[in-house]
C-alpha cells in the first residue's frame, strides 16, 4: 500500500473491528455479565433449545457455555487483530501478523481480567487469559488452512 493512501480513512478501516471488540470486550466485563446474572438467560435459552435441565447439571453447563464465550469471542478478536496487522504490515509474514494478533489479544484478555479482579461478583482468572489467548491462536491457525483449502477447491473448479 503506497503511503499516500494512509491517512486517516485507512487507519480508521484497518483497526475499527479491533476498537469494536474492545469495547465490547469492556461492555461485557460489567458486574451484570457475571455468572450470577447470566446463569437465569441463559438457562432459558438453553431449556427453550434443548429442554429442561436438572440444577445440578445445569451448573456443569453454564460454566461450558460462558467458557466456549471466552474461546469463540478471542478467536473472532484474534481474527480483528490479525486482519488489522494484516493490512497495517502487508509485506510481512504470516507468521509475524499471526503472532502480533494473539498478543494483541493477550493484552486485552489480560485487562479484562484485572479489570474484572477489582469487581465483587468476577474473578480475575489467568486461566481465562489462557483460554482466550487458545482462541485467538486457533482462529489464527485455521486462516491459512481454509485458505489452502479454498484455494485448492477453486484451482479445482477451474480445471
Amino acid at each position: 500500500m503506497s503511503s499516500n493512501r494512509r491517512n486517516a480513512k485507512f487507519w480508521l478501516t484497518v483497526w475499527w473491528p479491533v476498537a469494536l471488540s474492545a469495547a465490547v470486550v469492556a461492555a461485557s466485563s460489567s458486574s451484570w455479565m457475571g455468572s450470577d446474572h447470566t446463569s437465569g438467560p441463559l438457562r432459558w435459552l438453553w431449556q427453550m433449545v434443548f429442554g429442561p435441565v436438572p440444577d445440578a447439571r445445569w451448573d456443569t453447563i453454564h460454566f461450558i457455555v460462558r467458557k466456549t464465550g471466552h474461546f469463540t469471542g478471542y478467536g473472532l478478536i484474534g481474527l480483528a487483530w490479525l486482519r488489522a496487522w494484516w493490512l497495517t504490515l502487508p509485506r510481512s509474514r504470516y507468521t509475524l501478523n499471526a503472532v502480533l494478533a494473539v498478543l494483541g489479544s493477550a493484552l486485552l484478555a489480560s485487562c479484562d481480567e484485572f479489570h474484572q479482579s477489582f469487581l465483587p461478583n468476577r474473578t480475575g482468572s489467568p486461566w481465562d487469559v489462557l483460554l482466550d489467548c487458545c482462541g485467538a491462536t486457533a482462529m489464527c491457525l485455521l486462516v491459512p488452512v481454509c485458505a489452502r483449502l479454498l484455494r485448492r477447491e477453486g484451482l479445482q473448479r477451474a480445471a
